[in-house]
């Protein structure tokens, strides 16, 4: 009887290559849980506890602090920045080190040993790729803070602890490559409330005459009745005065890197009545990168601004005579369009100018995108070294950072313009400007007034001739930023 040949079985024994593949991948993910089945088990066992250890610590700290703040915070430690570098080149090398070790205890040899070789390489190029990311970044942002800060380092860990109020000093400055010397181009104070972030926003027109200088500056000894030469002598001035006396006479300022910067702080402090704390100075390129970088800021647009244009024998002109406006409406403005949004002066006056910024300047505090910002970093950096400046020392940079986010997650944001309503820019009230920023900061007579005010309707008069009626329309109350904007 003929016998029925065997079947042969198309199943090939397992070479060992799936137990390869297998647990580098998972060593890959999980630093040395791909050790573990092998005769290195303690070190696959150390090497993942040990990563466990360390992401439940970093995960339960920004649990804690708010994952927001804690980046921030972290952002602005450069020896934490340091020490964070340290750590990711040596986790990645351990992590590194771990695939490669399990790679080595479970190849099985033979053929295809290129092709496992190439794998575990891969696998190496997962986990190194992403951390050289870090390293840049890391590296990058302890650069900015370093030249930013100056460098500047201080025992004193938070100058303003325990003040209900920070004021910080916020210049748009028109300085650039093509210009001569420095232009304070807008004019802000943000007062913070640090227990609530709650923010009033001054700001100041340019074109103010007799502006105060207090007897701690040295130009005071040559105005002592204040700036006032007439319409030559304007707020905006400031900065470029100060810099040209101290060029002419070394020892006016001496040990003052930036008198300009120091003058403008104490006639705008003396001008509003405020201590200024600290201040923050933008260049034209900084204000564009950082818009930029956010992905653009969404405004509502509530007048129509040209761009790239100026004023000229009172018909507005446009660069290369191609007519560009803003149009009204909500809208998400890039860097340059932001710019000329801020900066416009054809066609409109300086308050709404003024109003405009401190629109602009409202939504970039609103609206700052840490993941946008995180992507576009590099590129952001750059430009933020050479076109930013703040005289806040490196040890202080952390209370600011959680003040920020104060702002952010809690506090409200309302504005104060001192505009023509308030004073007449030739011949200045000082004093009612002052009790104006008084009544705007203090929490009494804010929440006293807050409600009344629709009722109180000064509107009334501002609304009968509703036709002329302009988003600039004057006013000498504080209002939430949303109003305004």
């Amino acid at each position: 009887m003929p016998t029925t040949p065997r079947r042969q079985d198309s199943r090939h024994p397992d070479d060992g290559s799936g137990r390869f593949f297998g647990l580098t991948a998972l060593s890959t993910l999980l630093p040395g849980a791909g050790l573990i089945p092998t005769r290195r088990r303690p070190q696959g066992l150390a090497l993942l506890l040990g990563t466990l250890l360390l992401t439940s610590l970093v995960l339960f700290y920004a649990w804690r602090k708010g994952f927001v703040l804690a980046a921030l915070d972290l952002a602005v430690r450069p020896r934490m920045l340091v020490t964070l570098l340290v750590l990711i080149v040596v986790g990645t090398l351990l992590w590194c080190l771990g695939i490669l070790f399990t790679a080595r205890e479970t190849s099985p040899g033979g053929s295809g040993r290129v092709w496992r070789a190439a794998f575990a390489a891969l696998c190496c190029l997962v986990v190194v790729a992403p951390a050289a990311t870090a390293v840049r970044y890391l590296t990058i942002q302890h650069d900015v803070i370093s030249v930013i800060s100056g460098g500047v380092d201080e025992e004193d860990a938070n100058a303003w602890a325990g003040n209900p109020r920070v004021n910080i000093l916020l210049l748009g400055s028109d300085a650039s490559d093509t210009r001569v010397g420095v232009r304070t181009d807008s004019m802000m104070v943000a007062s913070i409330d640090t227990e609530t972030g709650n923010t009033v926003l001054f700001g100041l027109p340019r074109n103010l005459e007799r502006v105060p200088i207090p007897n701690s500056n040295p130009l005071s000894a040559k105005w002592p009745n204040g700036y006032d030469c007439g319409d030559e002598c304007l707020l905006n001035g400031v900065w470029t005065l100060a810099s040209d006396a101290a060029a002419a006479d070394p020892t006016l300022f001496a040990g003052d890197p930036n008198p300009g910067l120091t003058t403008t702080r104490d006639v705008i402090g003396a001008t509003l009545g405020l201590d200024i704390d600290r201040s923050m100075v933008v260049n034209l390129a900084g204000f564009r990168a950082l818009v930029d970088a956010m992905g653009g800021v969404e405004i509502n647009v509530k007048e129509r601004v040209c761009v790239d244009c100026q004023l000229r024998n009172g018909r507005i002109v446009f660069a290369g005579d191609r007519e560009r406006w803003i149009e009204p409406g909500l809208q998400r403005l890039d860097g340059y369009n932001a710019l000329w949004y801020a900066r416009s002066r054809a066609g409109s006056d300086d308050f709404s100018r003024m109003r405009r910024q401190r629109c602009v300047t409202a939504a970039i505090l609103d609206q700052a995108n840490p993941t946008e910002l995180l992507r576009n970093y590099p590129s952001l950096a750059r430009v933020v070294k050479d076109n930013v400046s703040v005289d806040i020392p490196q040890s202080e940079l952390p209370a600011w950072a959680e003040l920020v986010g104060t702002v952010q997650e809690s506090g409200s944001i309302r504005s104060l313009p001192i505009t023509n309503k308030v004073v007449d820019v030739g011949r200045p009230d000082f004093a009612k400007i002052r009790a104006l920023v008084q009544s705007a900061i203090e929490p009494a007579p804010v929440s006293t007034t807050a409600t009344p005010a629709p009722s109180t309707t000064t509107p009334k008069p501002s609304t009968a001739p509703s036709p002329s009626t302009s988003p600039s329309e004057p006013t000498d109350q504080v209002e939430d930023i949303a109003a305004t904007c």
